[in-house]
């Protein structure tokens, strides 16, 4: 079935609703409809193109943080440029592996503050040790990101529809899946 790019007051894309959810939006009078797409949905007595884009009527405050960084593999690998911190090489993404600076085993956390990229023969020599204890050094030590390398918002559609197009801004990556 169709999705609805769902905007808010200011134009601004906030997410994607299916179509049943978008009408009964538009019937409680919350939005009013942009764009349609060519299919249309009959009743008895009536018929209505499904709506493709709606928009707010009332500007809905967004309370995200832009400063949060989730704490991933994929964002520990960019924080650090996809650099061992203890060779300082540069490694593709299937080539590196993460390092506990201090081990679990001696009370190291899971977090931005101990946790680097690391290459595999680097990780297999630092083993369960600290890196002084191993007598390797760190690049730079860890710390936690001001601000997202960068920011992916994904929609999980093969094709945006093209009355989407003019509401997608040029940093939004349309995902494949």
């Amino acid at each position: 079935m169709e999705q609805t790019l769902l905007l808010n007051a200011t134009f601004e894309p906030l997410k994607v609703v299916n179509w049943q959810k978008a009408v009964t939006l538009w019937c409680q009078g919350k939005v009013e409809i942009i764009a349609h797409h060519d299919r249309e949905v009959r009743a008895v007595s009536f018929s209505f193109k499904l709506p493709s884009v709606i928009r707010l009527l009332r500007y809905v405050r967004i309370k995200q943080r832009f400063d949060y960084v989730p704490f991933s593999r994929a964002n520990i690998y960019a924080r650090d440029a996809y650099t061992c911190q203890y060779c300082a090489q540069v490694f593709p993404t299937p080539d590196l592996t993460f390092d506990h600076v201090v081990p679990v085993s001696q009370g190291g956390r899971k977090d931005w503050e101990n946790i680097v990229t690391c290459c595999v023969s680097c990780n297999r020599r630092k083993g369960g040790r600290t890196p002084h204890e191993a007598r390797m050094r760190l690049v730079r030590p860890p710390r936690r990101p001001n601000a997202a390398p960068a920011i992916r918002i994904t929609i999980g559609l093969r094709q945006a529809p093209e009355s989407w197009r003019d509401y997608l801004y040029w940093n939004l990556e349309l995902d494949e899946t």
